[in-house]
């Protein structure tokens, strides 16, 4: 690990946190440009909102948009991916007669989205979506990482299946940015949100939702306001009442950190303590293709008191829950975390 890199973190030094992927944690300089903006707005707030937020808007997305191989025109701002995904879904206007393709491994907040539209949801395991195709089904929702397991997911091959099947399909990306490379013109979707808050380390609210041009125009922003009357996507889609926008402008600064603490290197060293506390634990992996972030199956117990037991005996923050009928233990590994973080996790492990 690069010296100093823990340093650049305001975590509690007396946690063992190993839970990055909840909802990530900023760093020191990009917490203080955060903060520099919302000071700057309050020193002027119609000055600031009125006459300089969409430009200094649009500058945000131009590099967040390049940083995902994509348009900034293509991408709005969004508080997270959840709020992306919700726009995707309730803007396509399913009902009782269209179906929703997804697999087992969802987050429970997207699968509710898809529930809420009215259609009928399809869940199936990655191995076998294709076989659930029906004459109803309009759309394919997948997770880039699975937010369970820590799972991979070929995203770029289910879209163009997708695709050849006529079916629009619709990404999850919410622990993708940051974690895994995010190159949005190769996965081929027609629909990504992504979260920048997680494993890019911006601030609490920035999150992004991009769309395919020959789709834009059919997805309505969630909250109708002073952008609805324009055709363009990012101006339709920009102004949803008053809001704090320090988190959208604070994502260029989260990624030139990474740049400048060689953020490849940094991710190769996290997965690697990963794959030491699965041959340490001897726990089974839930996924074989995985990077900072995976789950083990525990053996058979109540995890909502193992993680209270990791928590309160042990002060270690890592996230335990039931999933497809199986314990986990899902272990999130961050610059921050050091080989010592690892071998107390496996030690209290061994003692539950």
């Amino acid at each position: 690990m690069r010296v100093g890199l823990k340093d650049q973190f305001l975590l509690d030094p007396d946690v063992v946190f190993l839970n990055h992927g909840s909802f990530g944690a900023c760093p020191r300089p990009v917490l203080g440009e955060y903060q520099r903006w919302q000071r700057e707005l309050e020193r002027e707030p119609v000055e600031f909102l009125a006459r300089r937020c969409d430009g200094l808007v649009a500058e945000a997305r131009s590099v967040l948009g390049e940083y995902l191989g994509a348009r900034g025109d293509d991408v709005v701002f969004v508080p997270n991916a959840t709020t992306g995904m919700n726009t995707v879904a309730r803007s396509l206007r399913l009902g009782p007669d269209d179906e929703v393709l997804t697999t087992d491994q969802e987050y429970r907040a997207v699968d509710y989205a898809w529930d809420a539209t009215g259609a009928r949801v399809v869940r199936a395991p990655v191995e076998s979506l294709w076989d659930h195709v029906t004459d109803a089904t309009r759309v394919l929702s997948v997770s880039h990482v699975a937010s369970p397991t820590g799972a991979i997911v070929p995203v770029a091959e289910l879209c163009a299946r997708a695709r050849e099947l006529g079916l629009l399909a619709v990404v999850d990306g919410a622990h993708a940015p940051g974690h895994v490379p995010v190159d949005l013109a190769a996965i081929g979707a027609d629909a990504y949100a992504g979260n920048a808050h997680k494993w890019l380390c911006a601030p609490k609210g920035a999150g992004f939702l991009w769309a395919r041009p020959e789709l834009q125009e059919r997805l309505d922003p969630l909250v109708v306001s002073w952008g609805w009357p324009e055709v363009e996507f990012a101006k339709r889609h920009g102004w949803q009442g008053t809001r704090d926008p320090a988190a959208f402008l604070s994502v260029p600064t989260a990624i030139e950190f990474q740049r400048e603490w060689g953020w490849d290197e940094v991710q190769g060293r996290c997965h690697d303590l990963v794959e030491r506390f699965v041959v340490e634990s001897g726990l089974p992996a839930a996924a074989s293709e995985f990077g900072q972030m995976l789950a083990v199956e525990l053996p058979p117990c109540d995890p909502d008191e193992v993680q209270r037991r990791l928590f309160g005996e042990h002060g270690i923050e890592v996230p335990c829950f039931g999933h497809n009928g199986r314990p986990l233990l899902r272990i999130s590994v961050q610059g921050y975390n050091t080989e010592e973080d690892i071998g107390r996790l496996v030690h209290a492990v061994a003692l539950l």
